[in-house]
């Protein structure tokens, strides 16, 4: 084999080397994103058009929500969150669409104290979505109701579960009690 046929097969192997590094590389940062996200990964997906765009906005949503400042809470708050969770609940069968909103807004608080922005409902899901993706569908169906019962669409069966919803994101928020 001449000089030459030997440097084209060691700089062929050399871009098939780091061809197949490079797709590992990518399979495995996709598969991060897939299971930090959870489902909230296909979603994105699909509102982005694609891939590359859903994981650059991902990516994004990470970037953002390391610079947070998340909080725990101490166990007297999160008594106080609880009862007042409790409360809510409590209110809901003399005023279903009035519970419903408090819990979103219940929602909102304890958002703001852990250290969530809380700007808009659209805000809130895509700084959410980043450590609470599998439970955001919860919240997108709640505040779905939330918004119907505002123009008095919303029956009490479907105000029952935007409390169901609620719950789930709230018990989420309440117990995650991870060091930053």
């Amino acid at each position: 084999m001449s000089t030459t046929a030997l440097v084209v097969v060691c700089v062929v192997a050399a871009v098939v080397v780091i061809a197949l590094t490079f797709t590992m590389w990518l399979l495995a940062r996709r598969r991060h994103l897939q299971d930090r996200f959870g489902p909230e990964y296909e979603r994105t997906v699909e509102a982005e058009g694609g891939r590359l765009a859903a994981e650059r906005e991902l990516r994004a949503r990470e970037h953002r929500h390391d610079k947070l400042d998340i909080k725990e809470l101490s166990d007297d708050r999160r008594r106080q969150y609880a009862d007042a969770w409790g409360g809510v609940q409590q209110r809901f069968v003399d005023s279903p669409e009035g519970s419903v909103a408090e819990a979103d807004e219940l929602v909102a608080r304890l958002m703001a104290e852990r250290g969530y922005p809380t700007e808009g409902y659209q805000g809130r899901l895509r700084d959410l979505s980043v450590e609470h993706g599998r439970t955001l569908e919860h919240y997108r169906a709640a505040h779905d109701v939330k918004v119907r019962s505002g123009e008095s669409q919303s029956t009490t069966e479907e105000l029952r579960g935007a409390m169901v919803h609620y719950r789930a994101l709230f018990e989420e928020l309440l117990s995650d009690q991870r060091s930053r």
